[in-house]
């Protein structure tokens, strides 16, 4: 055997962004009420929409940023919208 070979083994091509005020923010990390952004600058309470890209299929949904963004945190709490 091969220690090349793969076995149809797939590698995903995965882009998270979120789009707050006409914004574009890389996400480097999602967790369920949570986002860690590449890189943060400031921004209110507000709604916003997380773009999930895994190759050539999309999702988005909204959520509202409770606590904004701050420009010293790369840390962004999000919350479910109603």
């Amino acid at each position: 055997m091969n220690a090349e070979q793969n076995y149809g083994a797939h590698s995903a091509q995965v882009e998270m962004r979120l789009m707050v005020n006409g914004e574009s923010l890389s996400v480097t990390h999602m967790g369920p009420d949570f986002l860690i952004i590449e890189s943060a600058s400031n921004h209110p309470p507000s709604d916003a929409t997380i773009i999930l890209r895994v190759d050539h299929s999309e999702r988005r949904w909204n959520v509202y940023l409770p606590n904004g963004i701050s420009a010293e945190s790369k840390r962004v709490s999000i919350a479910a919208t109603t």
